[in-house]
Formats: C-alpha cells, sequence, structure tokens
C-alpha cells in the first residue's frame, strides 16, 4: 500500500488524513470540512467524496481503500448504519452507497474502536505496552463506550456491538437511560450524570470540571467523585473479568481527572476476579486525532 487513508466522520465536522506509515509525523496531508448533516444523506456522501478529492490533490496519493470511523456502526446483516448520533445515517446502507461513489473498497468502524486502535499502533500502548495483545479503550465523556482491539485489529462482534461496556447494567441508582434500560454505566459515570448527581444532593449546577475543582472545599464534590471512583470500579472489573485485557485507555473528558488512575483503580482492584490486579491503565497520547489515525490504521 502507498500510504494509509482514514477518514474520521462526526457531527460537525469530517477529518481526513493520509500517512505514508502508520506514525503520525508522516502525515502527508489532513484537511476537514463541514459535515453539514441538516442537508441531508446524500450531502454528507457529496463532502466526504469532496474532501477525499482535495487530499488526493494535495497529497499527490489516490486512495486504494479508505479506513472509516463513523458515529454509529455498520450492520453486516442489514447491511446499513445504526445506533448513529448523525441520526440522518441510520438505516441507510452507507457503505454501500459511498463504495458506489467513490469506487474504492471501503472499511468501517465506530468511533470508540477507531480511538482504541490509535492508541494501539501510533500513542500510549504503542509507546508503553508495545507487545499487548489485547486492548481496551474506553472513552467516558458525555456518553460512556469502548473499543476492542485483539493483535493488533478491532473486534467488532457478531452484532457490531462489541465494546459497548457503556450500556450494560450497572445499578438501578443511575436511573433511566436514552436507550431504554435503566441503570445503564453511561447513567452512573458519564461526565452529565455525574452532573445530575452533584445538583441532585447539593441543589447546585456546576459543569464536572468545576466539581472536580472544589474537592478539597465541597463535601457534595467529594460525593460525587467518590460516586464515580466507586462505580467505575465496578463497571471495569466486570470488563476485566469477561475480556482480561492487557491496557485499559481511558479517553474522553471525565477520563481527564487524574483520581481516576488512583482511587478508581483501587476499587477495580477491589471487585476485580484475581487476588491481584495486573491490568496496565493508561491516559491516551493521540488526544482528538485519535479518531482519524484510527481510522487510517483500519486499513492495515
Amino acid at each position: 500500500m502507498s500510504a494509509y487513508w482514514g477518514i474520521d466522520l462526526g457531527g460537525t465536522k469530517i477529518e481526513a488524513v493520509v500517512l505514508e506509515t502508520l506514525d503520525p509525523k508522516d502525515t502527508v496531508s489532513r484537511q476537514r470540512l463541514p459535515t453539514e448533516a441538516h442537508m441531508g444523506y446524500d450531502h454528507i456522501l457529496d463532502q466526504i467524496a469532496r474532501l477525499i478529492d482535495k487530499v488526493a490533490k494535495e497529497s499527490g496519493h489516490q486512495p486504494e481503500t479508505v479506513g472509516i470511523g463513523t458515529p454509529g456502526v455498520h450492520d453486516k446483516h442489514t447491511l446499513t448504519l445504526k445506533n448513529s448520533n448523525t441520526t440522518v445515517l441510520n438505516g441507510k446502507p452507507f457503505k454501500q452507497d459511498l463504495e458506489k461513489k467513490l469506487g474504492i473498497p471501503l472499511i468501517l468502524a465506530n468511533d470508540a474502536n477507531c480511538f482504541a486502535l490509535a492508541e494501539t499502533h501510533m500513542g500510549a500502548v504503542k509507546d508503553h505496552v508495545p507487545d499487548a495483545e489485547v486492548v481496551f479503550g474506553i472513552i467516558i465523556g458525555t456518553g460512556v463506550g469502548g473499543g476492542i482491539v485483539i493483535n493488533g485489529k478491532v473486534l467488532n462482534g457478531h452484532q457490531g456491538i462489541a465494546g459497548e461496556w457503556g450500556h450494560s447494567y450497572l445499578d438501578e441508582s443511575g436511573g433511566p437511560c436514552y436507550c431504554g434500560n435503566i441503570g445503564c454505566v453511561e447513567t452512573l459515570i458519564a461526565g452529565p450524570s455525574l452532573q445530575r448527581f452533584y445538583h441532585g444532593i447539593s441543589g447546585q449546577d456546576r459543569i464536572l470540571k468545576d466539581i472536580v475543582t472544589r474537592l478539597g472545599e465541597d463535601k457534595y464534590a467529594r460525593a460525587t467523585l467518590d460516586r464515580l471512583h466507586h462505580f467505575f470500579g465496578k463497571g471495569v472489573a466486570n470488563l476485566i473479568d469477561i475480556l482480561d485485557p492487557d491496557v485499559i485507555v481511558i479517553g474522553g473528558g471525565v477520563g481527564n481527572i487524574d483520581s481516576i488512575y488512583t482511587e478508581g483503580v483501587r476499587w477495580v482492584e477491589k471487585y476485580v476476579f484475581n487476588f491481584r490486579l495486573d491490568t496496565v491503565f493508561l491516559k491516551p497520547k493521540l488526544g482528538d486525532s485519535a479518531g482519524v489515525f484510527g481510522a487510517a490504521a483500519l486499513t492495515l
């Protein structure tokens, strides 16, 4: 392959990258266009085609295949996209339609899988545990998601939902989830859920960043973070009991809270089905670039 091509399809922007090798330093071209999802499904397809054309002209490369990180997942049984927060994509034969428009094969994975893949091949895992066989990349932000990489490749699963631990049952105190269930992981440790809990016990509205900075002076902030650490421990211990990954990389806004890696991990150790905890926990290296770099790595 002459170059690695990746597209990160977001709700507000579409980003493309061409890499000569799987190393961010070897970026040949990187450009963006607005998604403009309000203009409809066909417009999104057109925007992707325009972006690929722009990058091809700048880089001097023509794509042989392109990896695309998508919101939601490609259902291999119905051949349509599902679970996308860019709702105009849901139920559409996105892969088939875009391959027809571009005339090249595509490899699709959701954004969490691309995050995990990028950190494995180009980021924190490569730097610290390069021989890792199983990597779980978790994203804890406005929602909770995850991606699994085994021997350098994404595990999508039979239904395309491998790694979706955010909608595993954890505790009814989380209340109703938008997915229709009660007590999902997301209802307990996602950023909005933590802010909602803080408001419930304090009567005050604060963003999570402010709650964290008030730990030393605010008993409600302390209770909110204690809740995060406790349920992070329970949820991640369940992951480890099932998958037993070498490494867990934590992305998203909640993943920026330093105590996740100390107090949170101590709760994991309490609940995991082993007499010690050997799993390595890492902060991500690539930040917002993980999506597009991971998409390129899909073509590896």
